[in-house]
């Protein structure tokens, strides 16, 4: 596995694709790339950015079968474990909401 980089959380929920790609994943677990493009409506070439970026903080993992690219929430990663509890808590209210 790659030396993960730091980046500072304002880096990577400042970013309206990272953060649908990230509630996505942890939603899903795990998506390939056109998946991914398909569900969060941005191009292959802004996905491919922002999923590089990901899993250079260690929150997505990338696994490879020839050319095709599978992109999976690390469940392991405290900081992947702590985004997941808050977008559960953030959609839990929002649909609380929706039916009051």
């Amino acid at each position: 596995m790659p030396k993960e980089k730091n980046f500072e959380l304002d880096e990577i929920l400042s970013c309206r694709g990272k953060t649908r790609i990230l509630m996505l994943l942890s939603e899903m677990g795990e998506l390939n790339i056109t998946e991914i493009a398909k569900s969060v409506g941005l191009n292959h070439s802004s996905i491919t950015n922002h999923l590089k970026q990901l899993a250079e903080t260690g929150l997505v993992e990338e696994k490879r079968f020839g050319r095709i690219r599978i992109y999976k929430y690390r469940d392991d990663d405290p900081r992947a474990q702590a985004l997941r509890a808050l977008i559960k808590v953030w959609d839990d209210v929002n649909n609380q909401k929706f039916r009051e």
